[in-house]
């Protein structure tokens, strides 16, 4: 019996970009920043002022009033991007079996605002002003509750938090779900809105940010020389997933095929990468065994490195190891240094990416590297995008506690 075949059928984006997966494409492919100065909480204090903040997105025009009031901004991101996604697709629950219909999502930190908001409130004024939405609005599940409320999805319904692995582990459960029969159609992908005081505070803390606070449009500069760290942004991006012969027989938009992934863990540090990439390479190497392809079968990499002096390093030891002779050859970019550090959501909007790049045959650049590391010397497409006709794409999430997930698509 031939395995089950899986397609996405529809995205949806909500970035430091723009509030559309097209504000997404159009400002890689303009070589735009969406980073900026803080301005939606007073950052004057901290050693870090500027983030990925989706400036863009109005909350009232994308949902319920009355319903974005019981969601922390996590979760109405989320919802904001599935609602997208769900549209592009043409998927209704109201016409295929609801028990067949699932929601997977990834987040690696869920309602960051909610738990600041209430614990302030706790401290100033007592535990009798805790508001009674709390923990339904901070529990990290609360966005693929959302999702499966909003859309009638009555199938499996899970959260992954890895990290910044968590939308490509996410995704790679959707497909794992849809292959084995248990769902038709699953809303995937990522959120994250952890871009709050507390949330820069702590990662500042940990000296993970860069400090650029002087320039923050070319602070996420990947490969480059001059990195200092990565950018913390905020964001969503969200999938349908869905079987091949399910999607034909109603007539769905299929952008593109995914063909197979591969997870690993470091199992060596919290926070730093295995210098040497062997667990990310491993993820690597099972995602294309799970897809059937070699590895010169691949056009392009979009590659999770965050602008850290160690990742990115280790990032492309890992892609050498796995690669050979076709690493220079292969056509890479780390969209991040356009949208930051998106965290668990990266690997949905990196995906979306990667569809794009397919669909319309263009490599998206990695804007900011303008002196590459000696120990960074692969084709990272500095600063201007490139036509490239892409058929197999692969990408790459690499998150701490040494998780990785990796995902391999192809052109339909």
């Amino acid at each position: 019996m031939s395995q089950r075949r899986v397609v996405i059928t529809g995205v949806g984006a909500i970035t430091p970009l723009g509030a559309s997966a097209a504000a997404l494409w159009d400002g890689l492919l303009s070589g735009q920043s969406g980073i900026r100065p803080v301005t939606h909480f007073d950052a004057s204090p901290f050693d870090v002022r500027f983030g990925g903040h989706c400036a863009d997105f109005d909350p009232d025009k994308h949902l319920d009033k009355r319903a974005a009031k019981r969601m922390d901004r996590v979760v109405q991101l989320a919802v904001a991007a599935g609602k997208q996604a769900v549209a592009e697709s043409g998927v209704s629950a109201d016409k295929m079996d609801q028990t067949r219909f699932g929601v997977i999502v990834g987040t690696g930190i869920g309602g960051l605002s909610e738990l600041e908001e209430q614990h302030l409130r706790l401290m100033q004024k007592g535990p009798s002003k805790v508001s009674a939405f709390t923990i339904p609005k901070l529990m990290a599940n609360a966005a693929a509750g959302h999702l499966a409320i909003e859309f009638g999805a009555q199938g499996i319904s899970t959260t992954v938090a890895t990290a910044c692995a968590s939308a490509g582990n996410a995704m790679a459960d959707a497909l794992a779900a849809i292959r084995r029969g248990i769902a038709e159609v699953i809303i995937t992908g990522g959120t994250e809105a952890s871009l709050t005081p507390l949330g820069v505070a702590a990662f500042a803390a940990m000296k993970a940010l860069s400090t650029r606070n002087d320039d923050p449009a070319r602070a996420c500069r990947p490969f480059d020389k001059d990195r200092d760290g990565f950018v913390l942004s905020e964001g969503a991006g969200i999938l349908v997933f869905e079987e091949l012969e399910h999607a034909k027989r109603r007539g769905a938009p299929i952008l593109c095929e995914v063909l197979g992934a591969g997870a690993t863990t470091d199992a060596g540090d919290m926070v730093a990468p295995d210098p040497e990439g062997r667990g990310s390479g491993r993820a690597i190497m099972l995602a294309l065994r799970d897809a059937g392809v070699n590895p010169s079968d691949i056009d392009y990499i979009n590659a999770h490195a965050t602008s850290t002096p160690l990742g990115d390093v280790a990032e492309t030891v890992a892609i050498k190891r796995v690669f050979g002779d076709h690493a220079r050859k292969v056509a890479i970019s780390s969209t991040k240094s356009a949208t930051g550090h998106l965290l668990g959501a990266s690997g949905g909007v990196e995906t979306i990416a990667c569809i794009r790049a397919i669909q319309h045959k263009v490599v998206p650049p990695t804007i900011n590297l303008e002196q590459p590391d000696e120990q960074c010397d692969l084709d990272y497409t500095p600063k201007t995008p490139r036509d490239r006709n892409v058929r197999v794409a692969l990408n790459n999430s690499f998150g701490f506690g040494g998780h990785n997930a990796c995902l391999v698509l192809r052109a339909i």
